[in-house]
């Protein structure tokens, strides 16, 4: 029941940018920039201050933003306990998750919610671990899963469970014959590299420094944004990966990939992540307990 306008503001002065604002809120620009002209008029005073391809907030703005955030967070913490008092678990669940959670583990574990609480609408934003805790934070979203440990001070960051990350190639590929691989090992071969704010490549890049191996040693040919796609170029047997051993299970079974454990073992806990200080509804309190029981199952679960 928020005002709207307010709803606008507040992903424009936390992006502090109407472009983003409008990908985060999936409005059109011009949309959000005739809501922010809106609210100006009617406190009759400018909330941002524009120039040389940058905004930020004015004094009025600030002050706009404080109120906001209350306002916003009272209009959800009522739409909720008055949803609750029916009784029944429903309503809209918004769940954000880094690519490899989100297009190997997650789908089942959503479809299977869903079987249990049918009245419940979910929704699921994909990005890397960054883009996943910046919506958390400005409160698009109602928890994320991410592939690494969270920076963020104003996030609560609960484990839910552990991943390996193997080395991935093509049959054909020299590594593909080794039963384990050291981080000096990798250094005579081609590799191809996660995007920059992945959760999997900064866990890789700290293991590896770690072991006496830096970034600038590796022969990286290549950046990708997506396990998937990460997957079908590492068949066409250009090079070699670091990537969750979730994220190949099927394509090992179908032996197109080679998983191939590292020496010592790299292992994470993927986690989720969701604001401090925020009520968190009924809805979201089940999703989280069934969502980490699930994660633990499959962890557990023998390739």
């Amino acid at each position: 029941m928020a005002d709207r306008r307010l709803q606008v503001f507040h992903a424009v002065a936390k992006q502090l940018s109407f472009t983003k604002a409008a990908e985060v809120l999936f409005m059109t620009q011009p949309a959000v920039t005739f809501q922010i002209k809106q609210l100006e008029e009617h406190f009759n005073t400018r909330l941002f201050d524009r120039g040389h391809g940058r905004i930020s907030l004015t004094p009025a703005g600030e002050v706009v933003l404080g109120y906001a955030e209350r306002i916003l967070g009272l209009s959800s913490e009522m739409d909720v306990r008055l949803s609750e008092m029916t009784g029944e678990i429903g309503g809209s669940l918004m769940v954000g998750a880094s690519t490899t959670i989100a297009e190997f583990l997650l789908p089942r574990i959503l479809g299977e919610f869903k079987s249990t609480f049918p009245n419940v609408r979910s929704r699921l934003i994909v990005g890397n671990s960054e883009a996943i805790e910046n919506r958390v934070m400005e409160h698009t979203i109602d928890i994320g899963f991410i592939e690494s440990p969270s920076h963020e001070p104003n996030l609560e960051c609960e484990a839910c469970c552990d991943d390996e990350l193997v080395v991935i190639c093509s049959p054909r590929f020299p590594l593909a014959r080794s039963k384990e691989l050291t981080p000096q090992k990798l250094l005579e071969h081609a590799y191809i590299s996660r995007e920059p704010g992945s959760g999997t490549r900064e866990f890789t890049e700290s293991y590896l420094r770690q072991h006496g191996v830096t970034t600038d040693q590796m022969n990286v040919v290549m950046e990708l944004g997506s396990p998937i796609a990460l997957n079908g170029v590492i068949e066409t047997g250009l090079g070699f990966a670091i990537a969750s051993r979730a994220s190949v299970v099927k394509a090992q079974r179908l032996g197109d990939l080679v998983a191939i454990p590292l020496k010592p073992r790299l292992i994470r806990t993927l986690s989720m992540v969701y604001p401090k200080e925020k009520f968190r509804s009924r809805l979201v309190t089940t999703f989280v307990e069934f969502a980490s029981e699930r994660l633990r199952a499959l962890a557990k679960k023998p390739d």
